[in-house]
């Protein structure tokens, strides 16, 4: 299958081509006709698929039909996307601007932690697609600085994290400002009952596609378990990081005061590192990823928040210093490598304290992980890294007999490792 075979028009194509995307991914192929059609979409799919590239390339196409911005086009906003964070909204906006450099297109961005005037000022110039973060658009909403009566498409995107983040409330009264008669695509890392129930009352009789099954992670990722002591986790990081100091690594931690704690002992050590959350000004967030892309720093330790919507290509390896506190949250966390078919590595530094998150995520992903003990470093106490083998039932009293009731006997976890595969695949859409 081509780009070109789901129909989209030269303009799009000649722009996909200097981007060198060949081959659509499973999310764009199925979602694109789908979108050219009409349709309201419900579309779950993991991390890393190519959702951004799935909705925004049948979003220009709509817009501009033959390549041309329509006679019959307003000066309000025509589309709207919605999505969770300011890292995010760049990253969307762009991609919209790279797939329509052939296309009259005028586009913005609007996102909190950084001056409304800039933003205001792009608005009354005119703007065909919006990016926006729910918060700051209330804001322009409330101003009067946004007309989105000619919105035709809106897009929720990342609407699991959304939801996680308590824009509920934001997005309602985002939806009661826009045309009731709309396409409306809502995208979903997971595929929870929340997401259905938000489809339910913002959605016409939607297509659901789902590319892969509800929080799986792909299998070009390989999961390792490192058991230590949480007063030695960062000793340990030191250790695994000196493997390769050249490889760039995306370290999460569960704290914004921890994030910077930790980036600051890495560059005592001799790293290259730097940290991201939500306390940084959007100036500072912008440039620690910036250098992080550029190579300048190698280790850019993360909150949650702050890496939803991280588009790092080619980002070899996650370290989950703190383990997530939301099972769910691990599959977005190491859904930052292995993208569109290459190899990636997610390690995880687990103290006892940490084991009833650990099971969780087995749980979650149902399957056991990789477990390796680094000598030197191992837990004062053992770390139980798989889950408990269910005892078995105590065997049913016999009246008849030595009086003696039989029981199995209990059973320890054991551990067991494997890793994950890798597949090389055709070049595609990687947003």
């Amino acid at each position: 299958m081509s780009f070109e075979s789901l129909g989209l028009q030269p303009a799009l194509l000649r722009a996909l081509a200097a981007l060198g995307y060949e081959t659509p991914t499973p999310v764009q192929a199925e979602a694109v006709p789908l979108i050219l059609a009409g349709r309201d979409l419900l579309a779950g799919s993991q991390t890393g698929t190519g959702k951004t590239a799935a909705f925004t390339l049948p979003l220009l196409q709509r817009l501009f039909p033959a390549g041309q911005r329509p006679a019959s086009a307003t000066a309000r906003v025509r589309a709207l996307v919605l999505t969770p964070t300011r890292e995010l909204a760049v990253q969307i906006h762009e991609s919209v601007r790279a797939y329509g450099k052939h296309l009259p297109l005028k586009s913005a961005q609007v996102f909190g932690g950084v001056g409304m005037q800039p933003q205001v000022q792009a608005l009354r110039a005119g703007v065909d697609v919006l990016i926006a973060t729910p918060g700051r658009l209330i804001d322009h909403l409330q101003q009067r600085t946004v007309d989105l009566r000619g919105i035709d498409t809106l897009v929720l995107d990342e609407a699991d994290r959304m939801l996680d983040m308590g824009f509920l409330p934001a997005l309602k009264k985002i939806l009661a400002a826009l045309p009731k008669e709309r396409q409306t695509l809502l995208f979903s890392a997971t595929y929870a009952d929340e997401i259905k129930q938000l489809a339910a009352q913002f959605l016409r009789d939607p297509a659901e596609i789902q590319i892969a099954r509800q929080n799986s992670v792909v299998d070009t990722i390989a999961h390792r378990i490192f058991p230590v002591d949480s007063e030695r986790k960062r000793d340990l990081l030191v250790e695994v990081l000196r493997d390769d100091s050249r490889r760039q690594v995306l370290v999460f931690a569960r704290t914004k005061h921890g994030s910077d704690r930790l980036a600051k002992q890495l560059c005592a050590a001799g790293f290259r590192a730097d940290a991201i959350h939500g306390n940084k000004s959007q100036n500072a967030r912008q440039r620690a990823l910036n250098d992080f892309k550029a190579g300048r720093v190698t280790v850019l330790v993360a909150t949650d928040i702050a890496a939803r919507g991280l588009d790092i290509e080619q980002l070899p390896m996650v370290v989950n210093y703190d383990l997530p506190n939301v099972p769910e949250d691990y599959v977005h966390r190491i859904g930052r490598t292995g993208r569109n078919g290459a190899t990636g590595l997610a390690l995880s530094l687990v103290s006892r304290d940490e084991e009833e998150q650990l099971h969780g995520i087995l749980k979650l992903l149902k399957t056991e992980l990789e477990t390796i003990t680094i000598p030197g470093f191992e837990p004062r106490q053992p770390v139980r890294t798989s889950l408990p083998s269910p005892r078995a039932p105590k065997a049913a009293h016999r009246p008849h007999g030595n009086g003696a009731s039989a029981q199995a006997p209990s059973q320890r976890p054991r551990r067991r490792r494997g890793g994950g595969g890798a597949r090389p695949a055709a070049p595609s859409a990687r947003s």
